[in-house]
């Protein structure tokens, strides 16, 4: 005999309620996945600004790697690329950028002009012109004998090749077959960070090499302010929470 409407709707309403049983612990078990992904990104990117925040050079994905073992590194490039979007869209006053193959945290330029107020810092010393003309041939011809270099800009180069070598922004990359084997010069990783690029094919034409070399100053006082926050000596008051903490 056969059954009556009501009686298979008694019999499909077990069915359905296991069903839609079912799909709540689906949803809130897919939700409770979203909650520890966003709890696990939110510790990565806590870990990488306070590496950025007390690291005065460029940091690398390898490097952040060294302290997040568990994380690969896509994720990590992830949460810094959505630090950086965070900071740009909240106009934050500080700002990460990627330099030489890492990523550094820097005071927001837009707010350079209150940070220099209230630090009241001077400016750094500035490249010469003898020293920027310099750096620019060896920037674009390495690379290059100081020789060739004296040739094309017609006067010694000693003193100048003494302070760029001081500040790090040149080093010998070999030597030249050529009689006497003179040295090659060339530029190296910290030229990068003094000139925020992130490699050579960074490089602008040679006729913008001065503006490139005013937004480097420029980036050199966002150091000094963020060198002077990090080296202030901390007050007693300060000593003893720290102490506290550890």
């Amino acid at each position: 005999m056969e059954q009556a409407p009501e009686e298979k709707l008694n019999e499909a309403i077990p069915e359905v309620e296991v069903s839609l049983d079912a799909l709540t612990a689906t949803v809130q078990s897919a939700v409770v996945d979203v909650e520890q992904a966003k709890t696990q990104m939110a510790h990565i990117k806590g870990v990488i600004e306070t590496i950025l925040f007390i690291n005065e050079r460029p940091v690398s994905i390898n490097e952040f790697k060294r302290v997040l073992e568990a994380v690969g590194a896509k994720e990590i490039k992830d949460a810094v690329l959505s630090l950086i979007a965070e900071y740009e869209q909240r106009e934050s006053g500080v700002i990460i950028k990627e330099i030489a193959e890492g990523y550094q945290m820097l005071s927001n330029p837009k707010y350079a002009s209150y940070a220099r107020a209230f630090y009241k810092t001077r400016h750094k010393e500035k490249l010469s012109k003898p020293a920027l003309e310099t750096l620019a041939i060896i920037a674009y011809k390495q690379p290059v004998t100081r020789a060739e270099i004296e040739v094309l800009r017609g006067v010694n180069s000693d003193g100048v090749f003494n302070h760029l070598v001081d500040k790090e922004l040149i080093k010998i990359v070999g030597r030249k077959e050529a009689p006497g084997k003179p040295y090659l010069y060339g530029t190296n990783k910290q030229f990068l960070e003094y000139f925020g690029l992130r490699s050579l094919q960074d490089l602008p034409r040679l006729e913008e090499f001065p503006d490139l070399l005013e937004r480097a100053e420029a980036r050199q006082d966002q150091l000094d302010l963020e060198s002077n926050k990090v080296t202030e000596e901390p007050s007693d008051r300060e000593k003893a929470i720290a102490e506290k903490s550890e």
